[in-house]
């Protein structure tokens, strides 16, 4: 794992993971990660090799699946791969219909899968895909899939883990305006059902994610030099999630971040004003 600064280590202070019950938990389970072939998803994926489960990975890269099954063949988890790009609808009904021919259903969802943007509002005039792409893979196709495997997480009383961004509880800011819509629109989606999830014995919970560097927000060249939660960190919280079960991760300092959130959406605000009366 990539050393912290001291700054990342305050952040981010140590996850401790308790494998005997992460074992316990999983054995003869069936988890399905979106989003595994690269960043989180593919750490986490990593990081369940010795379970005695079986991992149902879906990403759009098949290449990069099919590695990291040839890769993980000799250990304890069985390991299936199904290639889709969920915004795709052939390919979502494919995964959907693999997903119900399951031989002992489905146990646990990782909701991973996602896409972010960071553009201002007026190079987006006439990119209105910019909007459709992002809600297309943050909302529609996390919804789709929830819908379908519902009945599944029903039946064997499962879990459902939604990979959030703390920017879903932070105060709107300007460039994000199509990653921060998708993502709370999700996340209020979870917010509204989960009473319902969790009177037929489905567990949610909701990963509320800081900036975490994974290949994601590589473009994004103002990241480069900004505290980052490691990948394989952010995998640890989502396995103990899967023991604990609780209802939310979220970082220490968030409820800090909020009122910071607040202030700094005011003084936008504020210097804009003084501008235009320039």
């Amino acid at each position: 794992m990539k050393n912290y600064s001291l700054l990342e280590s305050c952040l981010f202070p140590p996850t401790y993971l308790n494998t005997k019950k992460l074992k316990d938990q999983l054995a003869g389970k069936s988890v399905l990660i979106t989003g595994a072939s690269s960043g989180i998803g593919e750490q986490l994926t990593y990081q369940l090799a010795n379970i005695n489960g079986h991992l149902i990975l879906t990403a759009r890269r098949g290449e990069k699946l099919l590695k990291i099954k040839n890769e993980l063949e000799k250990k304890a988890v069985k390991v299936s791969t199904f290639q889709a790009d969920l915004r795709n609808q052939d390919e979502m009904e494919g995964l959907l219909k693999f997903l119900h021919q399951l031989p002992n259903g489905l146990d646990i969802v990782v909701n991973n899968a996602g896409h972010s943007i960071k553009r201002s509002i007026y190079e987006s005039l006439n990119r209105y895909h910019d909007f459709t792409r992002t809600m297309s893979i943050n909302y529609f196709a996390s919804v789709q899939l929830l819908l379908s495997v519902i009945p599944l997480l029903k039946k064997n009383q499962g879990q459902m883990i939604n990979i959030s961004t703390i920017n879903a509880l932070l105060a709107p800011v300007p460039y994000f305006a199509a990653y921060q819509a998708s993502k709370s629109a999700f996340d209020v989606w979870v917010r509204s059902v989960s009473p319902e999830l969790k009177a037929a014995g489905i567990a949610t919970t909701t990963i509320y994610l800081p900036l975490v560097r994974t290949p994601m927000i590589q473009p994004t060249i103002a990241y480069q030099n900004m505290p980052a939660m490691s990948p394989e960190h952010a995998a640890k919280i989502i396995l103990k999630s899967m023991y604990t079960k609780k209802k939310k991760y979220q970082p220490w300092w968030l409820l800090f971040g909020q009122f910071v959130s607040v202030f700094l959406r005011s003084f936008w605000d504020f210097s804009n004003k003084r501008k235009s009366e320039e």
